[in-house]
């Protein structure tokens, strides 16, 4: 494994309403992707709200 990041978007496609049983599961649907074919997916939609702080 070369350790390279796959994946960079947003969790699913829920707001802040609860999100409905059938909602896209973004994040979950990458990590699929990457356990069957070692990459990550080539559309990946940027999550948005608050960033994390690394300290």
């Amino acid at each position: 494994a070369d350790l390279e990041l796959q994946y960079r978007g947003r969790l699913d496609a829920s707001r802040k309403e609860s999100a409905a049983t059938d909602v896209k599961r973004d994040l979950f649907d990458a990590m699929s992707q990457v356990a069957k074919t070692s990459q990550g997916p080539q559309d990946q939609i940027p999550s948005m709200g608050c960033s994390i702080k690394w300290y």
